[in-house]
């Protein structure tokens, strides 16, 4: 079925290079274990196409609708239950909860002639049927047989893709360059043929990332450029733009537009075809840039040759794949366990992307053409800050601190460009202010706790506390609210003056906003604390606290919620309903309810206040009251109510929940955590395409899981205390540059997953946290584990992790 030669293996050992550190780590084919159709239905939005860690390149399926009324069937590009491909596009962003972007350049391989215009209807026309059982996927190769009789094998290099097509005899052989159809549209688009080079090459200009939502993105703010080589005569060609097909051309212009409501129209857009010799194999390397045509094919020539063959970029890729995956060896196990893990580590390692060409050239937010900044080894792009600060940025630069030390370089770059504003998810060169609060200060703050030196952090200090203590324009302005308000820190003055956001001010939720902006204050402190600004550590964690302002304790049952609040400083006698999807009608304040809250509600943020958990349960009336509520959320009826229990429970599909698992062991009762964790692991994390619960959001909720297989979460933002849980493998071992961690729990399995004793270097231990030189120095955790919760271990004063409050923590 798949005519593509014998991957080769790579050799027993294989050095990790890291800030300049090799370890040598014995190689196991880990990229067998992993599974990338596991997110890929349920709204995982995951695609199962060719990648490198980090790459430029994304070659993957692009699916039709399942629902011929929705635009594009996942913003993946690619839906499990989808029937038909109407392409193959060079580029995706994984996990993503918008509907789509990215996906540019689709190409379809077509055993019919062009007769009517591929874009009469981009989503169906010329689309081709398969099935699943003509279908594989690994680490750095996807293939295919699909209903045309087509065989189709993909692979990647880091700045380019390869394409492998074998064509059936006795039928025409066709390949559809939909240059302008792009995920959700583009503006412009150009596409030219030259024969005497068997060559493609063209751009389009898109953007739209969650235009649909609001007119703010809804605009193009970047151009791909691309070059395809093939390695076969083309025999014919033709192009299309609009409804008009025109045979034996070799150019083609036109964008399909964003359509009235942000989706492009059927009917417009632009492309190409060329044909060759019916039963062909024909090989194709596609260079890509954001540059230039030029620097597509440079970079193109500096990854690959003419005599570059298909398997030997497939192997490379299976390679520099299980480089990194095996820098987290585990042991044991069962094979679910494993595939569910080693899925999650590929998937946290794939965002944020390779930006910069080979020479170091890249477009900024100005749209102007850069250079990497003195001691940058890549430029990323794809922020996604909302999600990942909570983890991910933890994780990518836990296991690579120079990765971690571009990303925030990336984002103080982005800054610089785009006047001195750190937005919270940026796609490419655009900044789409998607999401609330202010991600980039607990981003870099994180990224530097774990170990990532290597970038201008104090110039970063000093950037982020501008913006935090000097309103602009834009902090100012509804525009784009509530989704994608234009400020970094909207409604600043409001939260300057009255120390929260209240009702009316920029916002998307007042309540959240207040929330994450407090998380942003006081990663700010951390950061200045461990760059030795004592003063400015101060400062921000007094500013922290502001969270306080917003909890009423006469709000509902249970000691008080965290609830939006007017300007003059006085409680609504009802709510205001702002969440995006309301109805607009004024109602009584209750637990579910979503008015002032992001993607949640008062039940699920009440919890949000991960720098001072200590603080929160007193306010709360104290850490017995907690625990009670604690179980209320997490449980109904006995049973777990972890995810699509209502909005008064749990949503561990989602960020704003997934912290709260680990809030046991400030409680003092790990055992709960112990628990809880393992229950989710084992019934939300699946190794199925349904198995990722929610959007992964750029490898956020695939992070989570790493971290909770490991038994060890770092749950204080900007900082690198790890909070203990329960390992799930009897040996686990992180490889890092400064040292690794070793994990072992040797009784580890499905009945026993309660820590009866933990030793720490050698050394018995009673708390259930890590302080933060164990995260940067490595070492060894050694867990005694049982069938039953040993309620004595964690459960006395100062077993808790550290809270942090002005003038101390506790």
């Amino acid at each position: 079925m798949f005519r593509i030669g014998r991957l080769v293996r790579v050799g027993l050992c294989f050095a990790i290079a890291a800030s300049g550190v090799l370890a040598q780590v014995a190689q196991q084919d880990r990229a067998g274990e992993v599974d990338p159709f596991i997110g890929t239905s349920n709204g995982g939005n995951t695609f199962p196409g060719a990648t490198l860690p980090f790459g430029m390149v994304q070659f993957s399926p692009e699916a039709s609708p399942v629902n011929a009324k929705r635009m594009i069937a996942s913003p993946g590009g690619y839906e499990f239950e989808s029937k038909q491909l109407r392409g193959f596009s060079l580029t995706h962003v994984e996990g993503w909860g918008c509907a789509g972007g990215s996906g540019d350049v689709p190409m379809l391989p077509i055993t019919e002639a062009v007769t009517d215009s591929p874009s009469k209807d981009f989503r169906f026309q010329y689309a081709v049927g398969f099935s699943h059982a003509q279908e594989k996927a690994s680490p750095g190769l996807y293939q295919v047989s699909m209903a045309n009789g087509v065989d189709v094998a993909l692979t990647s290099g880091l700045r380019f893709g390869m394409a492998q097509l074998q064509f059936p005899t006795g039928k025409a052989a066709n390949l559809l360059v939909r240059t302008s159809d792009s995920a959700v549209g583009s503006t412009a688009s150009t596409t030219h043929i030259d024969r005497a080079t068997n060559t493609i090459m063209g751009s389009v200009t898109s953007g739209n990332f969650c235009g649909y939502i609001g007119t703010e993105d809804r605009r193009s703010y970047y151009t791909l450029y691309f070059a395809a080589h093939f390695d076969k005569q083309f025999r014919s060609t033709g192009s299309w733009h609009d409804g008009t097909v025109q045979a034996n051309s070799e150019t083609a212009e036109g964008g399909t537009g964003y359509g009235a409501k942000g989706f492009p129209e059927t009917g417009h857009g632009s492309g190409v075809w060329v044909g060759f010799e019916p039963g062909a194999m024909v090989h194709a390397r596609i260079g890509i840039s954001y540059v230039s045509l030029a620097n597509a094919e440079a970079n193109l020539k500096a990854e690959s040759s003419e005599s570059t063959t298909f398997d030997s970029v497939a192997a490379k890729a299976r390679a520099e794949w299980n480089r990194r995956l095996n820098q987290i060896e585990v042991t044991g196990g069962t094979a679910d366990q494993r595939r569910v893990f080693s899925t999650a580590l590929y998937h946290s390692l794939q965002t944020p992307t390779t930006y910069n060409d080979s020479n170091g050239e890249y477009t900024g937010m100005d749209g102007k053409v850069h250079r990497l900044a003195a001691g940058q080894r890549t430029e990323y792009a794809n922020f996604s800050g909302w999600d990942v600060y909570r983890s991910q940025v933890q994780l990518v630069t836990w296991l690579d601190p120079k990765v971690g030390s571009d990303i925030a370089q990336s984002l103080m770059n982005q800054s610089v460009e785009d006047g001195g504003r750190w937005d919270r998810w940026t796609h490419l060169s655009g900044a789409t202010h998607v999401m609330n609060g202010d991600p980039a200060a607990p981003s870099v703050a994180g990224i530097w706790a774990f170990g990532g030196r290597d970038f201008d952090a104090k110039a970063a200090l000093a950037s982020l506390v501008h913006a935090a203590e000097v309103p602009t324009a834009q902090d100012l302005s509804h525009d784009g609210c509530p989704v994608e308000c234009v400020g970094q820190r909207p409604g600043l003055d409001q939260y300057l003056k009255l120390h929260y956001i209240p009702i009316g001010a920029p916002a998307w939720g007042a309540s959240a906003d207040t929330l994450e902006d407090a998380t942003a204050d006081f990663s700010l402190s951390a950061l200045a604390g461990h760059l030795g600004d004592r003063a400015l550590q101060q400062r921000f964690v007094e500013r922290a606290q502001y969270w306080r302002n917003l909890w009423n304790p006469k709000a509902a049952p249970d000691g008080g919620y965290i609830m939006n609040r007017n300007a003059d400083g006085t409680w609504p006698a009802t709510d205001v309903d702002e969440d995006n999807d309301s109805d607009g009608k004024r109602k009584p304040f209750t637990p579910s309810t979503g008015a002032g809250f992001v993607e949640g509600s008062a039940a699920q943020y009440v919890w949000m206040v991960p720098f001072n958990v200590a603080g929160l349960f007193d306010q709360m009336g104290g850490r017995e009251t907690a625990t009670a509520r604690l179980d209320r959320f997490f449980y109904e009826g006995g049973k777990p109510a972890v995810t699509k229990a209502g909005p008064t429970h749990a949503e561990l599909d989602n960020e704003p929940s997934i912290g709260t698992p680990w809030l046991y062991n400030y409680a003092r009762q790990p055992w709960k955590t112990q628990q809880l964790v393992r229950q989710v692991l084992n019934t939300i994390w699946l190794p199925e395409p349904k198995g990722l619960p929610g959007n992964d959001d750029l490898g956020e909720m695939s992070s989570w899981a790493v971290f909770a297989y490991l038994g060890v979460y770092p749950a204080i933002p900007g900082r690198a205390e790890l909070v203990v849980g329960s390992p799930s493998f009897p040996r686990a071992v992180v490889h890092r540059p400064a040292g690794d961690v070793v994990i072992e729990a040797p009784a580890a399995s499905a009945a026993d997953f309660y820590v009866q004793g933990l030793k720490v270097n050698g050394k018995a231990a009673s708390k259930t946290w890590l302080p933060e030189n164990f995260a940067l120095q490595g070492g060894t955790l050694r867990f005694d584990l049982g069938a039953a919760p040993n309620e004595n271990w964690g459960s006395h004063a100062g077993d808790e992790p550290p809270s942090f409050e002005a003038g101390r923590s506790r």
